[in-house]
């Protein structure tokens, strides 16, 4: 499992998991409680959430149900079990809470804001999180682990391979039968020039592991390569959003072009939070029709 801590809601420090076998990150639920009651003295927050619990197992709330213990480094370093919550299970947690943050529920409950706009503010959260192990970076199990991340709570198949055929504008993506079989091949490639990145990407596009928001996360895992085998990112306010997309068309058969635009907007800039944040309008802004 992969252990952090990550910088949540207004830069509170929430522990979060990722669950190999469940494929999906699990958060903190002291942590989080703490957010929703503006409360962030341990101690007080740990016995509200003990209080919270024996409530709610008295009225039968699913919600204890849904509670799931896992090790998480403790304030003494030490590894202790403490309960835990998916992205669903943090929204009902809020529901439950008398007079709860307003301003983390608007940032995090979804209620009638658009997909892409909750999405957006996770994505840009992903940047100062360090979520992802460095060995793990450009292997498939990242780019589930970012789909999960940003989509975690407003899709269900968050961060999880499709079973059905899609295609787009006519072409079809991989078929779902062999998917697992391609997306072990291609997180076995080599990404160790920037070619290699590339053509990595463009074998990622065409598998298109998830039913939506392939191309928000791809482009994620494509920085995270770059920015680890070659210490570069993408800036992408520099890639036109038809060329890009023409360019994504034509990868299925010739990748000379996307490649092409993504090399001239190589920068080294790989610390810079706004170029990041900048980056994430740039690859939602491809998505809009």
């Amino acid at each position: 499992m992969t252990k952090t801590s990550i910088r949540f809601f207004k830069d509170k420090e929430v522990r979060a998991i990722w669950d190999d076998n469940k494929e999906k990150w699990f958060f903190s639920a002291i942590d989080i409680v703490g957010i929703l009651n503006n409360e962030f003295d341990y101690t007080k927050t740990s016995n509200y959430w003990r209080w919270l619990k024996k409530q709610l197992k008295t009225k039968n709330s699913q919600l204890v149900s849904d509670t799931h213990r896992l090790k998480m480094t403790a304030a003494d370093g030490k590894m202790r079990e403490v309960d835990v919550f998916d992205s669903d299970g943090i929204i009902k947690l809020a529901k439950a809470i008398p007079n709860p943050n307003i301003e983390f529920l608007d940032w995090f409950v979804y209620s009638e804001q658009t997909i892409d706009g909750q999405s957006k503010k996770k994505a840009y959260q992903f940047f100062e999180s360090n979520l992802i192990k460095n060995n793990d970076i450009g292997k498939t199990k990242s780019l589930l682990q970012i789909h999960e991340y940003i989509f975690g709570g407003l899709y269900s198949f968050a961060g999880k391979i499709r079973t059905k055929n899609i295609s787009k504008s006519g072409f079809m993506f991989a078929n779902a039968m062999f998917l697992d079989k391609v997306l072990e091949e291609i997180s076995n490639k080599k990404q160790n020039t920037f070619e290699l990145v590339v053509e990595k990407y463009v074998e990622m596009n065409v598998a298109h592991p998830f039913m939506e928001g392939n191309g928000r996360s791809t482009r994620i895992w494509l920085d995270l390569i770059l920015k680890k085998e070659l210490k570069k990112c993408i800036d992408w306010s520099k890639i036109n959003k038809t060329d890009y997309l023409q360019a994504m068309i034509l990868s299925h058969n010739d990748s000379s072009k996307i490649t092409a635009l993504l090399k001239n907007a190589l920068t080294d800039k790989i610390n810079d939070r706004e170029m990041f944040i900048k980056g994430i309008d740039y690859s939602y802004y491809y998505e809009e029709e």
